[in-house]
């Protein structure tokens, strides 16, 4: 039986927070080791390489220009703002004080929803948002000694997501989902390198943070075009709940 566009985009929406909650994870754990820059370096030319030839082998590539188109772009800007904001937050917080603030998302895109796109927000999506809103501060327990300046980061990395999906639902639906992911890949992995020498320059990994950051390519690949597919796939309000 066919999933309705709604189901879909649940199940790939869950399938994309699966992929970002470990990876988050594996970022945490790395920034011991290096600076968050060099993570977005390394694990950016990792994904870059396997999106790239995915890309290319299922005929996914288009030309450059696409990136100069307006909702295009505005969703690799929101991608850079974002990454480069959240990672900063959960090098200097407890990541359960980032994931909390973090997971107020949903109700930002799905209040983008309602005043950009005209999405009609009934009282049950509203109470589903707020419930998983809920249920995350239960699970989590944010302390309120972790909350300090870098907490705004959060803040500001939630407004930034929030453009970014917004962007995504409005790309026309002839552009390959995986060409999207590999132009966002490209541009934070360029950032990343960006970033290296002003956060305190390059750190040699171990060979055992290099097989993390394999992993963690991995895990943004399937988050990117996850959450792509689902936030194409149905309406925002009825999808952005399951990113709990």
């Amino acid at each position: 039986m066919a999933l309705s566009p709604n189901i879909r985009g649940a199940v790939l929406m869950t399938a994309a927070m699966a992929g970002f909650s470990l990876n988050d994870a594996l970022t945490k754990f790395l920034s011991l080791q290096m600076n968050f820059g060099q993570v977005m370096l390394l694990r950016g030319v990792f994904a870059c390489a396997l999106i790239g030839a995915l890309a290319y082998h299922q005929g996914a590539l288009r030309p450059w220009r696409i990136l100069l188109k307006r909702s295009v772009a505005l969703r690799v800007f929101g991608e850079i703002g974002g990454t480069t904001t959240f990672l900063a937050s959960i090098t200097h917080l407890p990541l359960a004080n980032t994931s909390a603030i973090f997971q107020s998302l949903p109700l930002a895109i799905t209040m983008g929803a309602a005043l950009f796109f005209g999405e009609r927000v009934g009282w049950r999506r509203w109470m589903a948002i707020a419930a998983g809103f809920v249920g995350v501060l239960i699970i989590v327990r944010p302390g309120v000694e972790g909350f300090n300046q870098f907490s705004v980061l959060a803040l500001v990395s939630v407004a930034f997501c929030s453009v970014r999906d917004l962007a995504t639902k409005r790309i026309p639906a002839e552009i390959p989902a995986l060409f999207v992911t590999f132009l966002t890949t490209l541009v934070v992995t360029t950032v990343g390198g960006i970033l290296v020498v002003p956060l305190g320059g390059w750190s040699p990994p171990s060979s055992s943070a290099l097989g993390l950051l394999v992993l963690a390519a991995v895990l943004v690949l399937i988050g990117y075009q996850c959450v792509i597919l689902a936030l194409r796939a149905g309406d925002i309000s009825a999808v952005a709940p399951f990113r709990y």
